[in-house]
């Protein structure tokens, strides 16, 4: 399970990477964001499953280290997503480059902390409460970019996945994405380490007086 996890965190970045999002696309936005969320949602979560136990987090690992991943992760996701970093992202390889090796990080940061120890009560409920803020802050951006009045990231047609968009329409297109895929992966890990922590006995420490 694990190696296939970590096999197709890989193939997936690879597909990323070396496809049309970040190449023949490279200037939709929400082709980036499609890159954006298959990196930071859906790659990383599977590599980091896929990790050996003692990869994921050294087992001093701190219970506060998943809340601080995730505020790490908000300062690298909106910090990516302000128009002069997009600007840039589009206009340079090299940017491009750093950009997508930071969403990595953060995103492999994040999921690996929060799996480090899923039937460790303080640990499992740390890591769901960082996955909920993620969630948080991943459905504020992707709304605030869906419902802005007036496109942030330049002006003009793109094309996006075969498909042509005026500029306002690529924006809330990725907007769009982002809250759906924010809202239901990060929610979605949550969930499962509670569930894993429900599967296990009763955490004593919840009950010391």
């Amino acid at each position: 399970m694990k190696r296939l996890a970590l096999t197709c965190g890989i193939a997936l970045l690879a597909a990323i990477w070396l496809g049309p999002l970040l190449g023949a696309w490279r200037d939709s936005f929400a082709a980036g964001m499609v890159a954006h969320m298959g990196v930071v949602a859906v790659a990383a979560p599977l590599v980091a499953i896929g990790l050996p136990a003692r990869l994921r987090a050294l087992p001093s690992t701190p219970v506060a280290l998943p809340v601080l991943a995730s505020f790490v992760e908000l300062i690298a996701v909106w910090g990516w997503h302000a128009p002069v970093m997009r600007t840039a992202a589009e206009a340079s390889m090299a940017a491009t480059v750093a950009e997508q090796a930071t969403f990595l990080t953060v995103g492999l940061l994040l999921w690996s902390t929060s799996f480090a120890a899923p039937r460790e009560p303080r640990q499992a409920l740390a890591g769901a409460f960082a996955l909920l803020l993620t969630s948080i802050h991943m459905t504020l951006l992707g709304a605030l970019l869906a419902l802005s009045p007036r496109s942030l990231y330049g002006e003009g047609e793109v094309t996006c996945f075969g498909i042509v968009l005026d500029a306002g329409q690529d924006q809330q297109l990725g907007g769009v994405i982002m809250l759906l895929v924010g809202a239901l992966v990060y929610v979605a890990g949550g969930l499962w380490l509670v569930a894993r922590l429900l599967e296990g006995p009763a955490p004593k420490i919840l009950f010391r007086k």
